[in-house]
């Protein structure tokens, strides 16, 4: 069984007496702890055909959930590999008025680890170092990341933290929030969505519903799982609508009163429409104003609103072997409000 183990990673390794690679990184997405078959080869599907008909890389790679499998050694002992997430999480809630202009804003925030190493006896976790904490004046320059408060979880060391903005903890295994902070009525960043809607009576028994949504997040960034909910008028029975592109969904949900607008992917800076005609019969001037507000959830990865960062992540003692970090950043929509 060694010997084999040793064989397939040579044959990563060198090719036709040639070194391909020595990099640990790529080379252990090839130690499997299950049976991986090989597909069989079909001139019809060249998806994991490489280069003069060699077998790609990436088909070989163990997916990503591979990572958040747990390892069975053959006696059916369960070991972990040597990995630890700290995620920063915030959940943002606004109500931005009809006029574009932001009303309240809040964050909430955590930083959560999930520990799956074995052993560890101290986790030092560097923040922002310009971080201030609550309303005083701001120190230094303004790309200063404020919260209004925060909390730490009881096993949290504290004596680094108002000098070097270093928390230091003795991880367990398993999941634990580490510490929760607060931004109230304040954000430091432009919201993520800017809406500009248009809603006028169409016919006798027509609502025209016509939006324009804008991501402002930058280039690079995406929101993920975009859903925009508007409130129609009562008795609506029927819709018809016009999309910006082929991956965005949306249906009518009479019991609930409102139409639902989907959008999978919708990458910063860009801009996306949609035309909604909605049937209301006995529809009436007073009915235009039971449209609204728009009610929005979203993801957004890689974001933190706050613009808190994790400066560095290290452990005590230095683990043996390869150990992985994680750190994770991630954006939800708590609530998301735009009036019309």
């Amino acid at each position: 069984m060694n010997f084999a183990l040793i064989y397939e990673l040579l044959d990563e390794m060198v090719d036709f007496g040639y070194v391909q690679t020595t990099s640990t990184d790529i080379l252990k997405n090839f130690i499997q702890t299950e049976a991986v078959s090989s597909k069989p080869f079909s001139l019809f599907d060249l998806s994991n055909v490489g280069l003069f008909g060699a077998e790609t890389q990436q088909s070989k790679v163990a997916p990503s959930v591979a990572a958040s499998r747990p390892i069975m050694s053959s006696r059916g002992e369960q070991g972990g590999k040597n990995e630890i997430f700290v995620d920063v999480i915030e959940r943002l809630s606004v109500v931005i008025g009809s006029n574009g202009v932001l009303m309240k804003s809040d964050i909430q925030g955590e930083i959560r680890i999930k520990c799956f190493l074995p052993t560890c006896s101290e986790m030092r976790i560097g923040l922002n170092e310009e971080l201030n904490i609550g309303k005083s004046q701001l120190k230094g320059y303004s790309s200063a990341v404020r919260v209004d408060e925060c909390r730490f979880h009881q096993a949290v060391k504290l004596d680094e933290f108002d000098t070097f903005r270093i928390l230091k903890v003795c991880p367990s295994q398993g999941e634990q929030t580490i510490m929760q902070y607060q931004l109230c009525d304040e954000l430091p960043c432009a919201p993520p969505f800017q809406l500009f809607p248009s809603v006028e009576k169409d016919y006798v028994n027509r609502v025209l519903i016509f939006l324009k949504l804008r991501c402002d997040l930058p280039p690079k960034s995406t929101a993920l799982n975009v859903s925009i909910t508007v409130p129609v008028p009562k008795g609506s029975v029927s819709m018809s609508q016009e999309l910006s592109s082929p991956d965005q969904t949306a249906e009518l949900q009479p019991k609930n009163k409102a139409l639902l607008w989907e959008i999978p992917r919708f990458p910063g800076g860009a801009q996306l429409s949609a035309l909604f005609n909605v049937e209301v019969p006995g529809l009436s001037s007073a009915s235009l104003l039971e449209v609204g507000p728009v009610s929005m959830s979203f993801e957004l990865p890689k974001q933190t609103c706050t613009g808190l960062q994790i400066r560095f992540l290290r452990l005590s003692p230095t683990q043996t072997g390869l150990s992985q970090r994680w750190v994770r950043y991630v954006t939800h929509s708590d609530s998301y409000t735009i009036r019309i």
